[in-house]
């Protein structure tokens, strides 16, 4: 099959890579649409020091597996757990020790004409839902997760600091849920996206921060998280998105002084971000900027990568 393949120093489009097995546990899943993210991108500056078949953004259909899954339109969670261990036993299989994670860790990803997916892991697409809009369901339930995670009470002063696919999903998915969002980023073209879905949208060159009730850092930038708590009242609410392959140092004292409650915050949900892409209430379509065929995958990450990008999407059977 073909896929698209990082070894460590060089992304290449290979024409026979191993097709992956199916098995009593497994589905061949055979990919329609992917998406690049942010997080593909740090994979290949070092982050994870992965090597395989990035990508975890994907929709498909079942190719090989049970007879109620075949021919079915999917989309995965991407944490592959043991289902043995404490953590799978909670329910956390994306904190199982030792876990598989798609396109991250220990497992090939989506930039291919086919993946193995648990079957634990599948999710089915209603028909309502477009490959277009369903590529976005990881995201998208990435951003339901801070839902999970904390309480958001209609009003509460909240700030996105970061205008990519994911600080935009956030930004959405709180003003869904009565939040009284500000969105900080670099870009007017995509602050106008927050400004339509109506909320308050600052240049970064023009913010000056006031303390909030609770603040979501997604620029995937060092700098942000300094911004961020700068920008989170006393007794307030940091939740951190971004995964960086660098260090980056900052003085923590703020945080204690403040008594802010930090919140690592990483996978969410599906079932929400599929009903809300079944609603269409979360725009997803106009974060979307081009698509490339898998054949030409590096072209693909390169225009992700390029400054102010929205979302790529791959076509990996066409």
């Amino acid at each position: 099959m073909r896929a698209l393949h990082w070894d460590g120093h060089n992304l290449r489009v290979q024409e026979r890579y191993p097709v992956p097995q199916a098995s009593a546990e497994r589905a061949l899943v055979r990919v329609r649409l992917a998406g690049v993210c942010s997080t593909d991108l740090q994979l290949l500056k070092g982050y994870m020091d992965f090597r395989g078949v990035p990508g975890h953004e994907f929709v498909g259909e079942v190719h090989e597996g049970p007879a109620e899954w075949l021919g079915k339109r999917v989309v995965a969670e991407i944490n592959f757990g043991c289902g043995r261990c404490e953590a799978c036993g909670r329910g956390l299989q994306r904190h199982c020790p030792t876990r598989q994670v798609m396109g991250i860790l220990g497992a090939d990803g989506s930039f291919a004409e086919y993946l193995a997916v648990p079957l634990a892991n599948l999710h089915a697409v209603p028909e309502a839902v477009s490959d277009e809009a369903a590529v976005f369901t990881e995201p998208l339930a990435a951003a339901f997760e801070i839902l999970e995670q904390i309480p958001v009470k209609p009003g509460i002063q909240a700030v996105v600091l970061g205008d990519g696919k994911l600080g935009l999903l956030c930004a959405f998915v709180l003003h869904q849920a009565g939040a009284a969002v500000t969105v900080v980023g670099r870009h007017d073209t995509k602050l106008a996206l927050a400004r339509k879905a109506g909320m308050r949208a600052v240049n970064l060159s023009d913010w000056q921060p006031q303390a909030v009730d609770l603040v979501v850092e997604a620029t995937g930038s060092p700098a942000g998280l300094q911004r961020a708590i700068a920008a989170v009242r006393p007794r307030g609410t940091l939740v951190l998105k971004s995964t960086l392959a660098e260090d980056h140092t900052l003085s923590l004292a703020p945080l204690v002084i403040n008594e802010v409650t930090v919140v690592g915050s990483r996978c969410g949900p599906f079932p929400p971000a599929l009903a809300a892409l079944t609603l269409g209430y979360v725009p997803v379509s106009s974060l979307i900027e081009t698509s490339y065929l898998l054949s030409d995958g590096i072209e693909a990450v390169n225009t992700a990568a390029r400054r102010g990008a929205l979302k790529v999407l791959l076509r990996a059977n066409v």
